[in-house]
């Protein structure tokens, strides 16, 4: 039949197959002709270690050995434990016969829908006990098929030579102290330096179908992590970007590091085959330098979705939180009436036991110890009151506890060095038909951890958006009705007050309902995203006063970059035009513009922090003149050579412009005769003025400059 299509086809193309030679037609060699596919472009060399075909298929050994008449029954036991773990396929199940003694021989191949259901199978039933002299020895297929192909003879490996690594801080060393970004358009990823004194980027690496889904940066920018079907990838180097270590999680959908880098943390749902069930759950935790898998977490959805914003297939993500500081000794897991929290030294729960809180519904840990807080709503129809608790950890020492009363939700917001927690409380009014908000302000580093209560002028004002200033004392708010809210500013420190808060200024009836600041404090940018279509005002917080008043039509992000010289608002593909970033100076001045159609992600590259002390600091801070005198000549370098550079520009267009009016000239004249004789040897009247003005060689005229009145005396 299809002989006879391809003749039939042939025939209709014209083409007489005697007359083709099909020996002489050569395809590449290999399966796939060749062509390389994304993700064997990252695993080449590990492709035969993640799928080798039979992944959906277990083998379950120690089975009982039953003739023919038991064989049926046998098999029925079998599907019923079985197809609670996952959908079997139509004669998915095949127990081998002995020809000899038509008896069975003791194991089984059970084939599922995926390798999911699978892999769940044999985990949830290898060492189920059938009855006491059969106890269920259960492997994937495929760890068979890859023992058989073991070789008999045992080879010793090659010692290879020691290569050394790309020092992957080289990029912090950059002679113009520039930063790096990544972003994300259509296909393709790159990887930019930010050479504002140049106003434009300079490519460091691109690749296109680089990631299947996004591109993340550790949080201290050592690796950028691409997400593939067989599993997570990191990359390193100042402009190399060659693949240091990959993980294997089929079907990854999100990735999160540890603060300090040393673990990568994997999630993946599956949809079940039931649609009235609920998604399962893969989690896996990776030490990033090596590789190996530390510990996996699996589940339904509904375990991971307590706590947190949501994330994907109803799980909350990130589903593990992490302790401050760079250390990494702990992560915590948040349960229904549970607060799991594990050390990094074992991966098991500190104690061997969860801390049983309940009613919980939220956690948060300081960003720089090891104090988590937690919220827990009112219960018993309000007879017992909300609370928010500060837990020392390890010795889980509960250090500080606020009941709060009528509350209707809380939200916590830590300040980046850890010395305060700000609780926005929204409560009831008295009638229960409304709600206001204001704060509870704890002092972390002052002796029993006092608390302040916050309300604003008018408390009825709805709370837009909160963000304190990076390792600063000072906090924004955004109140009001939209839309035209307020913007308030307080500090913790005061001198007139001692250590009570005070509030700095309010602005009035701005167009913001975002608050971003500059991660050294000082300014903050004041953004009326989505409705506001990227009204963008920079403040300086010191001064109190606008710098610039400015706009980012349909801006959709505003990412700072990590020295607070930079602030980059890109329009994402959300919208379908004006793709692409701008990229401004800390006080507002547009520097360039990149547009990019298609536009995803925009991420600049985190710094480290600084080996400096808080006193040196501020001690260059003070003397920045001086230090600053050495970039002054670069500066001013750079002007001229981007001076000079625009007049080549001008200098160009001009010298185009005169060859185009050259060339119409010459084209002119090479037709004015043609257009003479057309017109029967009559000249037309504009050439005759021009013939006119070509005979008058000089004209003299007078005319009068100025006239000036002086009265001589006589």
């Amino acid at each position: 039949m299809a002989e006879l299509d391809i003749d039939t086809r042939a025939a209709q193309l014209g083409i007489d197959w005697s007359q083709v030679n099909l020996d002489s037609v050569k395809l590449p060699p290999g399966e796939n002709f060749g062509i390389e596919s994304d993700d064997e472009g990252v695993y080449h060399d590990d492709q035969l270690e993640f799928d080798t075909g039979f992944g959906n298929i277990i083998v379950v050994d120690n089975l009982p050995v039953v003739p023919k008449t038991k064989f049926e029954k046998l098999e029925n036991v079998l599907k019923k434990i079985y197809s609670q773990l996952g959908v079997i396929k139509e004669r998915g199940l095949w127990m081998p016969v002995d020809p000899n003694t038509g008896t069975t021989l003791g194991y089984c191949f059970i084939e599922f829908n995926t390798p999911q259901e699978a892999q769940n199978a044999k985990e949830k039933t290898h060492g189920y006990k059938l009855d006491k002299s059969h106890i269920f020895a259960v492997n994937m297929f495929d760890d068979f098929d890859r023992l058989m192909n073991v070789k008999e003879e045992w080879e010793a490996p090659q010692t290879k030579p020691y290569v050394p690594g790309e020092n992957l801080q080289k990029w912090l060393t950059d002679e113009k102290a520039r930063d790096q970004l990544v972003t994300r358009s259509g296909p393709d990823t790159e990887v930019l330096w930010n050479d504002a004194r140049q106003k434009n980027t300079e490519l460091v690496h691109k690749r296109s179908y680089w990631t299947e889904s996004y591109v993340q940066w550790s949080p201290l920018g050592t690796y950028l992590v691409t997400l593939h079907k067989q599993g997570a990838a990191v990359w390193g180097g100042a402009d190399t970007f060659t693949r240091l270590m990959r993980y294997q999680h089929n079907m990854v959908k999100l990735v999160d590091f540890s603060p300090g880098e040393k673990y990568l943390v994997t999630y993946h749902s599956q949809e079940p085959s039931n649609p009235r069930d609920a998604s399962k759950v893969e989690i896996k935790v990776f030490d990033v330098r090596t590789g190996r898998m530390m510990r996996d977490f699996k589940g339904s959805a509904d375990e991971f979705s307590i706590g947190g914003p949501g994330g994907v297939a109803g799980a909350s993500w990130p589903v593990f939180r992490w302790a401050g500081g760079k250390d990494d000794k702990y992560f915590a897991k948040l349960s229904k009436n549970t607060i799991s929290v594990y050390e990094t030294e074992t991966f098991g729960l500190i104690d061997k036991k969860s801390i049983k809180v309940d009613n919980v519904v939220d956690i948060c840990w300081s960003p720089t110890d090891s104090i988590l807080s937690l919220f827990v709503p009112e219960q018993g129809g309000g007879n017992q009151p909300a609370k928010v608790a500060l837990v020392q950890i390890p010795s889980k020492v509960e250090l500080r506890q606020k009941n709060l009363f009528s509350v209707s939700d809380c939200k916590m917001y830590w300040q980046s060095s850890g010395e305060y927690l700000a609780v926005k409380v929204d409560r009831y009014t008295k009638t229960k038909k409304s709600t206001y908000s204001g704060f509870e302000l704890f002092r972390i580093k002052e002796r029993d951890i006092p608390i302040e209560v916050l309300e604003l002028d008018n408390k009825n004002d709805k709370i837009i958006a909160f963000a304190w200033e990076p390792k600063g004392h000072r906090f924004a708010v955004i109140h009001g009705d939209q839309p035209r809210p307020d913007v308030s500013f307080y500090t913790m420190k005061t001198t007139q007050h001692g250590g009570r808060v005070t509030k700095l200024g309010t602005l009035k009836a701005k167009q913001a309902n975002a608050l971003f600041w500059s991660p050294t404090g000082k300014y903050i940018i004041l953004a009326g995203l989505k409705n506001f279509n990227g009204q963008l005002e920079f403040f300086n917080v010191d001064e109190l006063e606008t710098m610039a008043t400015t706009e980012h039509f349909m801006a959709t992000d505003v990412e700072w970059d990590p020295t607070g010289r930079y602030v980059a608002t890109a329009v994402t593909s959300v919208h379908e035009m004006e793709n692409g970033f701008t990229i401004w100076s800390f006080n507002g001045k547009l520097l360039y513009r990149n547009l990019k159609d298609h536009f995803f992600q925009l991420a600049w590259r985190p710094r480290p922090p600084s080996f400096l002390s808080p006193e040196k600091e501020e001690e260059i801070a003070k003397n920045l003149k001086k230090y600053s005198k050495k970039y002054e000549l670069e500066d001013q370098d750079v002007s001229l050579l981007l001076s000079e550079q625009d007049r080549e520009k001008r200098k160009a267009l001009k010298e185009e412009w005169e060859k185009w009016v050259k060339q119409w000239k010459s084209l002119q004249e090479e037709e004015k005769l043609a257009r003479q004789n057309l017109r029967d040897g009559e000249i037309s009247d504009e050439e005759e003025e021009e013939d006119e003005a070509k005979e008058v060689k000089e004209v003299e005229f007078e005319d009068v400059i100025d006239v000036t009145e002086e009265v001589v005396q006589e």
